[in-house]
């Protein structure tokens, strides 16, 4: 099956899900799996189905640099405990827009590239949108009951390493075994403590198989 028709299932499955309130759709992976494309390939498909869409990402949840590396700047337990602001995804996103929430929303709490807050605008979420959110780690205890729908991006390390890689070089990178290196101490190590603790990879609703871009599979484990 190609990537189009892949993506248009799954936007339908997504599109399926019918709440009361706006639906949470954790778009989860490690990092160089594909997930952040995916969640934008999602948006278009979603609007045509007529609903309004709330593009968002983990990475507008980081916890300052001095929090992120208080453990060591190649930790592994760092990388998967601290780098991110759960409490903050949970006050200014996931709970808001969940079912006893206002539906009055940030998308982003914190700039990362710059370390320091971020006063992003509060904006009213339409009753059926869509909140499509990707990260690392978004199955973790502190955000668990708080999706609507979880997608798993389900990649083998030796090809998300190449990737990302390959990425940090298009930007203009040039030590790719520096690049390497941060990934074997601290990244991988630090995923593998996630699924290892929070099986992800089981507790997902959909596990998108997306190491072969062109032709990725789906499984599904909800209902249509």
């Amino acid at each position: 099956m190609t990537r189009a028709t892949r993506l248009d299932e799954l936007a339908a499955v997504i599109g399926a899900v019918q709440r009361d309130h706006p639906t949470r759709v954790a778009i989860d992976g490690v990092d160089g799996s594909g997930k952040t494309t995916l969640a934008d390939e999602l948006v278009e498909p979603l609007r045509r189905a007529g609903r309004e869409v709330i593009r968002a990402s983990v990475d507008g949840f980081h916890n300052p640099r001095a929090v992120r590396y208080a453990r060591g700047r190649e930790s592994p337990e760092g990388y998967f405990l601290d780098s991110f602001d759960c409490a903050a995804v949970r006050r200014e996103l996931l709970e808001p827009l969940g079912p006893s929430g206002d539906r009055r929303y940030r998308a982003a709490v914190f700039d990362y590239r710059v370390d320091r807050p971020v006063d992003t605008p509060v904006r009213l979420a339409a009753a059926n949108a869509v909140l499509v959110f990707d990260g690392v780690f978004l199955q973790r205890p502190e955000l668990e009951g708080l999706w609507d729908l979880t997608v798993w991006v389900d990649v083998p390390f030796e090809i998300t390493v190449a990737r990302a890689v390959a990425r940090d070089a298009a930007r203009g990178g040039t030590d790719a075994a520096a690049v390497r290196s941060q990934y074997d101490r601290r990244y991988v190590p630090g995923q593998r403590l996630y699924m290892s603790q929070c099986r992800p990879h089981e507790r997902a609703d959909i596990v998108f198989g997306n190491a072969n871009l062109e032709r990725p599979v789906m499984q599904l484990r909800v209902q249509r």
